[in-house]
C-alpha cells in the first residue's frame, strides 16, 4: 500500500443508489467513484431532490446500496458492525435534539457512547476528549447551559462538538446550515474549515450554499441528473460544471466571480 493510500478515508467503487421494494428499484445514480482524503473539508452540492441525501444515508450504512461498494479504511462498509462503525465514523443530522433539558456537556458526551460501559460511565479519557471537543468549538463558555438556551447556530456547534468527542476519522453532517440566516450559513462553514485544519479530520457536508461551498470546500461533489464529479472548486468552474447545474431560464453561474446570479 502506497503513501498515498493511507490518506484514503472514504471510497466508492461503481455505486449505484436509490431504492429498492419486493416489486420495483428505482435508482438515483449510479457508477459513482468517490475518494476522501484525510483532512479534507468536502461539499456535496446540488439541486432539490437530486439525491444528496439519498448519497450520505448510503455512505453512512443507514439505507443499502443498490449496486457496488464502499470503503471505509479500506475495508467495506458492510464488514463493519454498528459498535466498530461508530469508532470511525460520526454523523450530524438536521433532526431535532430529543432531550433540550440536557447540558452541552452532557449532549457533547453522548458522542463518547462507543467506548463507554454498558451504564455509559465517562473515564478520565472519555472526559478528556468531551472537554478537548468543546475547546475546539470555542463552546467553554456554554457548556454548563441547557440546549434550550441556545440558538440554533450555537446548538449546530453542538451537535458538531458531539461528533469530535466521538473521535472518528470521518464526519458527515446533512445541511447544517438548515434554519440559518446567511451569516451564520457563512459562520458554520467557515468554522468548518478552520476545524479540518486544526485537527485533520475528513468532513463531508451536504449544503445548498453552493456559493459558500465553492469558496471554502476543498473539494467537492456536485449532483447532476446525468452525473457526479467530484474535483477542487477551481477545477470545477474551468470545467463549466456548474453552468447548466440549474435551468437558465432563471440562474446562471458567473465564472468570473464563482458565484451564481438571478439573470435579469
Amino acid at each position: 500500500m502506497n503513501s498515498n493510500s493511507h490518506n484514503i478515508i472514504l471510497k466508492t467503487k461503481a455505486l449505484s443508489i436509490g431504492y429498492r421494494s419486493k416489486k420495483t428499484e428505482i435508482c438515483i445514480a449510479s457508477g459513482i467513484n468517490l475518494t476522501l482524503k484525510k483532512g479534507e473539508l468536502i461539499g456535496l452540492v446540488g439541486g432539490n431532490g437530486i439525491g444528496k441525501s439519498t448519497l450520505l444515508r448510503t455512505l453512512t450504512n443507514v439505507q443499502p446500496a443498490l449496486n457496488g461498494n464502499v470503503f471505509l479504511n479500506d475495508k467495506p462498509l458492510q464488514d463493519y458492525d454498528n459498535l466498530a462503525l461508530a469508532k470511525v465514523l460520526s454523523i450530524v443530522l438536521t433532526e431535532p435534539i430529543t432531550s433540550k433539558n440536557m447540558s452541552i456537556f452532557e449532549l457533547i458526551a453522548l458522542g463518547r457512547q462507543p467506548y463507554t460501559n454498558w451504564v455509559g460511565t465517562l473515564t478520565e479519557a472519555d472526559t478528556n476528549a468531551v472537554n478537548s471537543a468543546i475547546s475546539h468549538t470555542n463552546l467553554d463558555a456554554l457548556k454548563h447551559k441547557k440546549c434550550y438556551e441556545l440558538s440554533d447556530g450555537q446548538l449546530q456547534k453542538v451537535m458538531i462538538a458531539r461528533a469530535l468527542a466521538q473521535d472518528t476519522d470521518l464526519i458527515i453532517l446533512d445541511e447544517p446550515t438548515t434554519h440559518l440566516d446567511m451569516y451564520h450559513k457563512a459562520y458554520i462553514l467557515k468554522w468548518l474549515k478552520k476545524l479540518v485544519e486544526h485537527t485533520g479530520k475528513t468532513i463531508l457536508f451536504s449544503s445548498h450554499e453552493i456559493d459558500l461551498a465553492i469558496q471554502l470546500c476543498d473539494r467537492l461533489i456536485v449532483m447532476k441528473t446525468d452525473s457526479i464529479v467530484c474535483d477542487e472548486p477551481c477545477n470545477l468552474i474551468t470545467q463549466g460544471v456548474f453552468n447548466n447545474l440549474f435551468p437558465d431560464d432563471l440562474i446562471v453561474f458567473d465564472e468570473t466571480t464563482g458565484s451564481f446570479r438571478v439573470r435579469k
